[in-house]
């Protein structure tokens, strides 16, 4: 059976960042696409239903179920799609660098003057923790990085981090397994061992130890 799986990207990004990841997983013997959206322009929902009719069009045809991966606020775009159509998640999410908790370094943007600009329609029911529930039978693995090198360093994030999300917001209610890696928020798209990761869960519900 041929495994397929979808990216989304994460805030401020385009499809162009999950280009590393893509290849490598396509080593892994994936069949690979993407899904872009405009990050703070729409709302999360807004999103979700995008992706809805991409998801509905790869049903239309292929029979074999389609696997997800995203990326910092891409997996929240995950969340409010399965959440909308539960029936539509024929196999498995694995989030990346996701604040399923809410961001600390989104809420000090949130204070500033310009947050209007800086964060758009990402931050409500998005990147401020009011996420919908992950419904049952959803197999949702969370990988986060605990290297803390990155922006939210200047916006004074505390604890263990990738420089943009502390590992503790990463993890998700009701998710299947959870593994931390010596990566960036941003190097995890393109270290070997979160793409090793990310094939396994993909392929048998659990991380490697």
């Amino acid at each position: 059976m041929t495994s397929h799986v979808l990216l989304l990207h994460g805030l401020y990004m385009g499809t162009w960042i999950m280009q590393p990841l893509a290849h490598k997983l396509k080593k892994h013997g994936f069949t690979v696409d993407t899904f872009g959206y405009y990050s703070i322009r729409q709302t999360l929902p807004q999103h979700a239903v995008s992706l809805t009719e991409k998801v509905e069009q790869f049903y239309r045809c292929h029979n074999e179920p389609l696997h997800f991966v995203g990326h910092s606020l891409g997996g929240l775009v995950l969340r409010h799609f399965a959440a909308m159509h539960p029936d539509l998640i024929r196999g498995r999410i694995v989030t990346l660098g996701t604040p399923h908790q809410g961001s600390s370094v989104a809420e000090r943007l949130k204070n500033m003057k310009f947050s209007r600009f800086t964060l758009g329609g990402s931050y409500r029911n998005g990147l401020d923790g009011n996420v919908p529930a992950l419904p049952p039978g959803i197999e949702l693995g969370s990988l986060a990085g605990n290297r803390p090198i990155g922006a939210g360093n200047l916006l004074g994030i505390k604890g263990e981090n990738d420089g943009t999300v502390c590992v503790k917001e990463t993890f998700c209610e009701g998710m299947k397994d959870h593994i931390v890696l010596p990566v960036t928020h941003t190097s995890m798209l393109l270290n070997k061992d979160a793409a090793a990761q990310i094939e396994k869960f993909l392929h048998c519900g659990y991380f490697l130890p």
